[in-house]
């Protein structure tokens, strides 16, 4: 299948998810995320979710973080949706979040992080068995990702949708990808 006709199938499938099957998953997701070694990892960025959207819930791998790992900075993005790139910030709590006019929750705070980055949980729809994944189709993270060497996690509440047929040179490939079940690390 191309990405368009992915993108339609697995934004449905996510959809029919209830609230209830959004939290479990998204924790089974954090039991998975949990196994990984993050002695390396300084500082790691992560998507906030659009819980409209039925996305995993990051909040969760934030708290575990937090209490896990309290030496690692947090970041989080904010998109512009008029250049389709994302400015980086430090995480500082959820009363320090606004809802974007796309509904999207993203720090208020003006100062953007410069620094390296060690680790990227990716947002998708639905990733394939060499690692490539789907997004929502406007290539902020591909356009993040490009040339920066740091680990690349997906989270997927469902497994591989095989190959996707249509990717190109520009599509960055994850590292790994976490589902409910595994944690799926791909070859270069």
């Amino acid at each position: 299948m191309n990405k368009t006709e992915i993108r339609k199938q697995e934004a449905k499938r996510r959809k029919e998810l209830n609230p209830e099957q959004v939290y479990a998953l998204s924790g089974k997701l954090l039991e998975q995320f949990a196994t990984l070694d993050l002695s390396a990892v300084k500082t790691l960025h992560i998507f906030l979710p659009i819980a409209e959207k039925n996305e995993p819930d990051t909040f969760l791998f934030i708290e575990w973080l937090k209490t896990h790992h309290p030496q690692l900075k947090i970041i989080v993005p904010r998109a512009d949706f008029k250049t389709s790139l994302m400015t980086h910030h430090h995480y500082k709590g959820e009363q320090e979040l606004l809802k974007s006019s796309f509904n999207i929750l993203e720090p208020v705070n003006e100062e953007e992080y410069q620094g390296e980055i060690d680790l990227v949980i990716v947002p998708l729809l639905a990733f394939d068995d060499r690692g490539y994944r789907v997004g929502y189709g406007k290539g902020f993270y591909d356009r993040f990702l490009e040339g920066r060497n740091t680990l690349k996690v997906g989270l997927s509440f469902f497994k591989s949708v095989g190959i996707i047929a249509d990717t190109h040179e520009n599509d960055i490939r994850l590292n790994l990808c976490i589902t409910p079940d595994q944690v799926i690390y791909f070859k270069d």
